[in-house]
């Protein structure tokens, strides 16, 4: 059993002989942190908390003479207010009285194998009963109105622990929450850097990294999604963690809407990290026998650096968070219409657009937006998903996915279910259906409004017409957009006490429709979008196993974003495609085998009409698809290295590799995006090798230099054939040519001999 109960200590131990998770219960069942980290042989709990008086931390009264014992000291497993302890809360409420002091004890708990499910939630889960343990810690608010279940679950085959909260109203009046965090930690160190992802549209999860400092630090959003801006992810590490060594404390969210990552350093030099939905204009009403359900938090340590504290997020993703059947299958090469077509389509020239990408290796073809309604502008015909657009579809949808998959390809949809239009038969027939508040007029966004997915006729409108929609043609893949942020939260299903819920019950919503339709379609492959990286979560990833990495897809911005977002996500997970240049977001023209080497890290395809390149380009193309498809299982199901950040140093390179589950075959990538004068020969080492192996280079791609005669220095440059010792690439590494040009890639591919 990998959860133990110490009763003569009053101690929990979580351990999977890796990592170790220790709690103590305290006098009259105050529970206690003592411990996150390594596991250890040793370990003395009466040690673990050094007690002393401290100045303005109060006692409890039933220790007025103990005046060591304070709730302002003590390491806690989920922080109250109104006890003594002024730190960060992880729960706060009204009681029925009216007033908000908490004070919660022990009173049971079970410890069983397995994992259970939380109704309505996205959450981690176990293939096997004897692949995880949990603990569920039953705590009592000593007025008798409130009941919450701490779950912790602790994984064997990754060094993750996941924690939930359960908070029940077990009185007779009505309870109101104002505050329920999904995890508290609290670490007896402020030495440590705070390591959070923020950005913008098309320029998602950029990562800063700064020294705590006293007092609080907050990244959160209250855009009723995830957001561009802020990730619900923070890591706290040693100063001198890197890549490959240092400690790392992570905590992720399984959770798609307003979210709060807070720090505080306090006046001991303790560390707290509370996250869970944010407390902002969040109220939740609890009647009697109501419970409440926290979103889950994936805690996870390691010793060893950031690219470890990876590995375990994208083991635990695809192993224990992804549902999908296409979870561990090879993800096709994928061409999308939009930015070749936007809405100024039919369906020849879709066929048309398809039957070339189909001769250079494309495998599903996507139609995106301007099917539906009368949709040649995003100013009207969200929601009316029912009604095809003829002038556009005479023979419906039906008709183009046939002949689609009459080029022995497969055919995608894109839909954006959450938003309607105001000109729309939908909003005309029902505007109460939008979110709105009385005696306001709602506020636009890309001209449309978002649906009440709090209310349960909304839902079922959604799911009945989207699934109308699937049913009609044999549809192999859905890319599932949502372009705008909440505003005008009200519903018109709900009275003034709940308002406040809408929301976190708008999330809700999300996950039961999204829930309904992809099990009644487990065949097709879901993809969320969100327009580009809003929503790219540990939540929707339960629902969708890959996401619309960024709208952005200039490859020296990407670079970064994709560097970004493997923190915490494996590359199978991400969309990366190549475009036309210049490019649409930025302007930027950067070589057509750079933009492949970075798109290639990913689920690989293309957002332009192939057929409009040049046969020359074409050519390459069809090479570039080739050798993805060559190497896609690698690249989509093997270990991910990052090597080289763009956001240290001159951020000017970035390198990463890939290797095979079996270590056979190693992927290597570096780039380089401007071009210095008498520019230094870069030497990279690679990691995670045999280094008692030999490798063979059997594949050798680099952007070509613009410097006359360059070909010459080029051939004699190249490695195709060469042989490294594991060690050599590890400790030496390897030396990239010298560059002369912008935006400059290489791809090396290694075979163990």
């Amino acid at each position: 059993m990998a959860i133990t109960y110490n009763e003569q200590e009053r101690s929990f131990t979580l351990s999977n002989g890796r990592i170790q998770y220790v709690m103590k219960l305290f006098h009259d069942g105050y529970l206690g942190h003592m411990y996150f980290g390594k596991a250890l042989k040793h370990f003395n709990i009466d040690r673990a908390f050094y007690q002393t008086e401290r100045e303005g931390a109060p006692n409890p009264e039933a220790l007025a003479d103990a005046r060591t014992f304070s709730l302002d000291a003590l390491p806690q497993e989920y922080g109250l207010y109104g006890s003594g302890d002024y730190r960060i809360p992880a729960l706060t409420a009204v009681l029925s009285n009216g007033t908000s002091t908490l004070d919660l004890r022990y009173q049971s708990h079970e410890i069983f194998k397995g994992k259970k499910g939380i109704a309505g939630l996205p959450a981690a889960f176990v293939n096997k009963e004897d692949e995880a343990d949990t603990l569920e810690i039953t705590l009592k608010e000593v007025g008798g109105e409130l009941e919450v279940v701490l779950s912790y679950t602790i994984f064997n085959d990754v060094d993750v622990i996941v924690r939930s909260a359960r908070i029940k109203n077990v009185g007779a009046g009505t309870v109101y929450l104002t505050k329920a965090a999904s995890v508290s930690l609290d670490l007896p160190t402020a030495e440590l850097d705070r390591v959070q992802l923020w950005g913008k549209h098309a320029f998602e999860r950029q990562i800063d990294r700064t020294p705590l400092h006293p007092g609080i630090e907050i990244a959160a959003s209250s855009r009723g999604a995830t957001s561009h801006q802020h990730q619900n992810f923070l890591a706290l590490c040693a100063h001198n963690a890197d890549e490959f060594q240092g400690e790392v404390y992570a905590c992720g969210l399984v959770w798609s809407g307003n979210f709060e990552a807070a720090t505080e350093v306090d006046s001991f030099g303790n560390t707290r990290m509370v996250m869970g939905i944010n407390d902002f204009d969040f109220k939740w009403e609890l009647k009697a026998g109501d419970s409440f359900n926290t979103p889950e938090a994936v805690l996870v340590y390691t010793a060893d650096g950031f690219n470890a504290m990876s590995q375990q997020f994208h083991a635990f993703v695809q192993n224990h968070l992804v549902r999908s059947k296409f979870r561990n299958e090879l993800r096709p090469v994928l061409v999308n219409s939009w930015e070749a077509a936007y809405m100024d389509f039919t369906e020849d020239s879709i066929v048309d657009f398809a039957k070339d990408a189909v001769k250079l290796g494309a495998e599903l073809i996507v139609l995106d937006d301007g099917w539906f309604g009368v949709r040649d502008k995003d100013n009207c015909s969200l929601g009316d998903w029912t009604i095809i657009n003829k002038k556009k579809l005479p023979n419906d949808i039906k008709g183009l996915a046939d002949r689609i998959h009459g080029l022995g390809c497969k055919f995608g949809l894109w839909v954006e279910p959450e938003m309607v239009s105001p000109d729309s038969e939908l909003f005309r027939a029902h505007p109460d259906w939008a979110l709105g508040v009385p005696n306001h007029k709602r506020y636009q966004q890309r001209n449309q409004y978002v649906l009440d997915l709090s209310r349960q006729d909304v839902r079922d409108y959604v799911v009945d017409s989207i699934c109308k929609v699937l049913g009609s043609a044999d549809i192999d893949y859905v890319k599932w957009d949502m372009n705008r942020n909440l505003t005008d939260i009200g519903s018109a299903a709900f009275p003034a006490s709940q308002q406040q819920e809408i929301a976190t019950r708008f999330v809700f919503g999300v996950y039961d429709i999204m829930e309904r339709i992809t099990q009644a379609f487990p065949n097709i492959l879901f993809e969320s979008c969100a327009g580009g990286g809003r929503r790219f979560d540990l939540g929707l990833i339960y629902y969708m196993p890959q996401v619309w990495t960024s709208d952005d897809t200039d490859e020296v911005i990407r670079q970064r974003i994709q560097y970004g977002t493997s923190l915490v996500f494996p590359p199978i997970t991400m969309g990366c495609h190549v475009s036309a240049c210049p490019n649409h977001q930025v302007g930027r023209t950067t070589p057509m085998l750079s933009r492949f080497v970075c798109a290639m890290s990913g689920n690989f395809g293309y957002e332009m009409s192939l057929g409009k390149l040049s046969p020359e380009e074409q050519e390459e193309v069809k090479g570039h698809i080739a050798l993805y498809k060559e190497l896609r299982s690698t690249i989509q199901l093997g270990k991910f290295y990052r090597l080289m950040s763009p956001f240290e140093g001159t951020q000017n390179e970035t390198a990463w590799q890939f290797v095979s589950q079996d270590g056979s075959e190693v992927i290597f990538m570096y780039f380089k995006n401007l071009c210095l004068p008498q520019g230094n020969i870069r030497k990279v080492c690679l990691t995670g090798l045999d280094p008692d192996a030999t490798y063979k280079v059997s594949k050798h791609m680099w952007t070509p230099s613009l410097a006359v005669n360059a070909l010459d220095y080029l051939t004699n440059y190249n490695l195709e054939g060469d042989v490294f010792g594991g060690d050599e690439l590890m400790h030496f590494g390897v030396n990239m040519d010298k560059v002369d040009r912008d935006f400059a890639a290489h791809l090396l591919v290694f075979k163990r001999q």
